[in-house]
């Protein structure tokens, strides 16, 4: 017997893989429903639905990204604090001084070719019509990661603390004061008021002090978007990632050529 064939009759190996490999169809749906990782996927999908000139591949290519991106990240956490004191100089040595200090490159590039993909997986749903039902509900789920995906480039801009970043966000969180409602000079302000006139929305407690921790951009503006880049949204692209897939699987895998 082949050091294959054992491995693959042992107990251990069962216990992670209950079936073998699939014969046929019955056996491998089941082959692919008791596994922790396969059962992500269709049992079956159409042939004409994996062509590279239907799909582009663009979906992968997100996900892929989002690795690369959530790999160099927690690598570069080693290295980056993020202070007023030494945020800047934690960029300049991780481009200049630390060992492998070309992961930094590598997470803005595949930052931006993450946004690029996204938009492309996008369009490409669009134009085949794979957002038709029953499909909505996961063309819902990927507006949602566009969103975040946008939030992971805005929260990370921020980082690097040169005169760009803040300038850059300067301008990004301005646009929060026309928040509708929540915004202290955005349309319907007004409206969130007490009986004795008293007004919700302060300088103080409107959507850009939210956002920044204060009226400007400083060190709490920078420690909100650190935490948010690094741990709040990545967990929620993580979360709705599993579910956009999830639901690829349950409404038959990808779509066909109309």
């Amino acid at each position: 017997m082949s050091l294959r064939d054992r491995i693959a009759g042992s107990q251990v190996w069962k216990s992670v893989f209950r079936h073998g490999p699939p014969t046929d169809r019955r056996n491998r749906t089941q082959a692919i429903l008791s596994n922790l990782y396969l059962h992500m996927h269709p049992v079956s999908v159409r042939k004409q639905g994996l062509a590279l000139s239907y799909t582009w591949c663009m979906g992968g290519a997100t996900f892929f990204l989002f690795l690369v991106e959530v790999v160099t990240g927690v690598l570069l956490m080693f290295y980056y604090r993020p202070t007023l004191e030494h945020a800047y100089n934690d960029v300049l040595a991780l481009r200049d001084v630390a060992t492998l200090g070309v992961l930094r490159e590598l997470h803005r590039w595949a930052a931006h070719a993450m946004v690029i993909a996204v938009m492309l997986h996008m369009y490409r749903v669009f134009l085949t019509g794979s957002y038709k039902p029953p499909r909505e509900f996961n063309w819902v789920v990927g507006v949602l990661l566009l969103v975040l995906t946008l939030l992971l480039s805005f929260t990370g801009y921020l980082l690097p603390w040169d005169q760009l970043a803040v300038w850059a966000i300067t301008v990004g969180s301005n646009m929060a004061r026309a928040t509708p409602i929540l915004g202290l000079e955005g349309p319907g302000a007004d409206l969130l008021t007490l009986g004795d006139g008293v007004r919700l929305i302060t300088p103080g407690s409107d959507a850009m002090y939210v956002m920044l921790g204060g009226r400007s951009v400083g060190e709490a503006a920078l420690n909100r978007f650190y935490v948010l880049h690094c741990v709040a949204i990545p967990l929620a692209a993580s979360l709705l990632i599993m579910v956009h897939f999830w639901r690829v699987r349950k409404d038959g895998g990808i779509s066909g050529p109309l």
